[in-house]
């Protein structure tokens, strides 16, 4: 299935000193964003108290909200998860607070004031700030081990521009989407973590089919230059880019809006990393080979040396 028909010839390369610029702004912001207004941290890694609670009817998420502010938890956080009945209750470390189940005795006795028709806990659990601090470390070293493999993967694959061009790629979606996440103060709990994950395979699947075709394209356009023979890959895995970038958006956009409020920072981190990954494959990998001068060279070494292997007895 292709979702374009005609195959296409769109001078992407010619609008890299654009997108260069773009990009550098959004990296300038995210670096500026990062450590000013900051990460607005979740439970996983700052510590609290995180209750499960059941309604025996649907209430609204802001009267609850508000049911808690009464009784000084005015810093809770509350989201439905599962049914509508159901709804997690998420209290910040407070000082003199480690006992978790006072604090959702406390969170029921609120409740069941002001919702007579019947609220229970189902259960209950306190995060020390400790754990938090070891899930930030494993987090950030997650990323880093992930960006080694790449660049050993691709520099095996293909070519050291190659690696170093998918790394880049990698960074720059990995900080654009915690510049978004830090501008708009989206919780950033053990999900996001996943998601970032993901968001680094995403990216990478999408910049290794373009590498095979840019790598395909080498030899076949001899006289070509490296500017032409990019262009002409991109346009070939257009059609692919597109359909895999739209039918991935279209999951996730449903996750979004009717998975529930307990997976909104997961699915909003993937929506912006799908978008961001698609963008760097073209518009940062890309522009990175031709910045560190590709050529045909570079890909020819390689397949006489494996001519060489393939011809021995």
């Amino acid at each position: 299935m292709r979702l374009l028909k005609d195959k296409t010839n769109i001078d992407f390369m010619g609008k890299r000193k654009i997108t260069l610029v773009f990009s550098a702004i959004l990296i300038i912001v995210a670096l500026v964003t990062l450590p000013t207004m900051g990460l607005n941290f979740g439970l996983d890694f700052t510590g609290g108290t995180e209750v499960e609670v059941r309604f025996n009817e649907a209430p609204d998420v802001g009267a609850v909200r508000e049911s808690l502010a009464g009784a000084g938890m005015d810093d809770a956080t509350v989201q439905t998860f599962g049914s509508s009945t159901d709804m997690l209750v998420r209290i910040p470390p407070h000082e003199g607070d480690s006992n978790a189940d006072t604090q959702a005795t406390q969170v029921i006795e609120a409740l069941a004031q002001d919702f007579p028709s019947g609220v229970e806990m189902r259960s209950s659990g306190f995060v020390g700030p400790q754990v938090g601090e070891e899930l930030t470390e494993q987090g950030i070293l997650a990323v880093i081990y992930a960006l080694i493999g790449i660049f050993i993967y691709v520099m095996f694959r293909f070519q050291w521009r190659f690696s170093v061009g998918a790394v880049i790629a990698v960074i720059h979606d990995i900080l654009v989407t915690l510049g978004m996440l830090a501008i708009l103060q989206i919780d950033f709990d053990l999900t996001v973590v996943a998601a970032l994950l993901a968001v680094v395979g995403y990216s990478l699947n999408d910049t290794i089919v373009l590498f095979d075709r840019i790598r395909e394209n080498f030899p076949r356009m001899g006289k070509s230059t490296p500017t032409e023979v990019i262009n002409r890959s991109v346009n070939e895995t257009l059609s692919r880019t597109l359909m895999t970038s739209l039918t991935t958006l279209l999951v996730l956009i449903a996750l979004f809006f009717f998975g529930g409020e307990i997976i909104h920072a997961f699915a909003w981190t993937l929506i912006v990393g799908v978008v961001v990954g698609t963008y760097s494959s073209i518009y940062v990998a890309s522009v990175a080979l031709l910045l560190l001068g590709v050529s045909k060279q570079d890909l020819l070494v390689i397949e006489k040396e494996g001519a060489e292997i393939d011809s021995m007895p």
